[in-house]
């Protein structure tokens, strides 16, 4: 596996002051929803380390909040493995499984009986959003209903079994990495508000596609061995390889060089927001809520980057996960209603 590739990324700034604390409570917290359901799955859970991606990647975050951030990183992971069985090429039931979701999120309760995954959300997204500003819980439900939609287009891809082209690629991707999530975690945890002029501004919408781009295109050449086995076809790797016929040396020093590019954009336009702000006429405090999130963007670059290159999550485990199989050991998400006639796990 390319563990040993190197992207350009500066090493982490800084780490949150809480990780243990995160840790402790995170531990806890999987175990109380029922993510892991014994010693065996919640050791490999563990090796992950979780609170770890959510302390170098949203160094803002402290106490509470970053143990919203953890818990949010691992229902992440957790709910990405439960498609890497049958689910995963299945679009329509996938499609199902994931509304019910998406109707938590714009507002319904989930159900008494909810299963693991369905009661991690809930829980999540209850914490997230009280005493969120109303613009920031408005601009979350789009982002969590892209990130629930696009997994049955990923199942699609399962099926089709080969990778799409490079524009298709992107859309889904961006939707089934969830990467807007991350920088909105952060900015909650900051408690700033950045101006909507600024929010939207063509400065900060290019550095925050690029700071999601450039996350979730590392990770693709970290996990290429590990999707690729699984069938998955929504890497990056090959859809170059495919795309562009290339081998898959190649394939990696393609994206290290759109990496590269995407780095060098972000830092090019990090220059222009002071000039930015004065066009606007930002106060002092409107500027220093400008100033932390762009700088959220780039620690969670590098955070991100940093976690990828340690976690055990992309290293071969044959002995605890085949290779050609799920990448999680327990079934927590239930993809029948609990009363559906002939229930069963996938």
């Amino acid at each position: 596996m390319p563990q040993d590739i190197d992207f350009d990324l500066p090493a982490p700034a800084r780490i949150s002051p809480d990780l243990d604390r995160a840790r402790r409570h995170n531990s806890a917290w999987v175990r109380r929803l029922g993510l892991v359901t014994d010693d065996r799955s919640a050791a490999w859970y563990d090796s992950w380390d979780m609170p770890r991606l959510a302390a170098l990647g949203l160094p803002h975050a402290v106490g509470p909040a970053l143990e919203l951030c953890a818990d949010a990183m691992a229902f992440f992971f957790v709910f990405d493995d439960q498609f890497d069985g049958p689910l995963g090429r299945d679009p329509a039931r996938v499609s199902r499984v994931c509304q019910q979701l998406i109707d938590i999120v714009h507002g319904a309760a989930p159900p008494a009986d909810a299963d693991p995954c369905t009661a991690a959300f809930a829980d999540i997204r209850v914490r997230e959003t009280c005493g969120a500003r109303p613009a920031w819980i408005a601009r979350t439900a789009h982002e969590w209903e892209y990130y629930f939609a696009a997994q049955a287009h990923e199942a699609i891809g399962r099926l089709r079994g080969t990778p799409s082209d490079l524009e298709t690629y992107l859309q889904v991707r961006r939707g089934i990495a969830g990467t807007d999530l991350p920088l909105s975690l952060g900015e909650r945890a900051a408690d700033i508000a950045v101006p909507a002029a600024a929010f939207h501004s063509p400065q900060l919408r290019i550095m925050r596609q690029a700071a999601i781009d450039v996350t979730l295109m590392c990770n693709d050449v970290y996990s290429v061995e590990k999707e690729e086995s699984r069938g998955d076809m929504d890497n990056l790797v090959l859809v170059l390889e495919s795309t562009r016929l290339l081998s898959r040396d190649a394939a990696v020093l393609a994206v290290r060089q759109q990496v590269g590019r995407l780095v060098g954009r972000f830092r090019e336009l990090e220059g222009h927001v002071p000039a930015l702000c004065a066009h606007l006429g930002l106060g002092p405090a409107e500027r220093s809520a400008v100033h932390t999130y762009t700088e959220i963007m780039s620690l969670w670059m590098s955070g991100y980057h940093a976690w990828q290159t340690e976690t055990l999550r992309y290293r071969t485990a044959p002995e605890i996960v085949p290779a050609s199989g799920p990448g999680y050991l327990d079934q927590v998400l239930r993809t029948q209603p609990a009363n559906a006639p002939g229930r069963h796990a996938p």
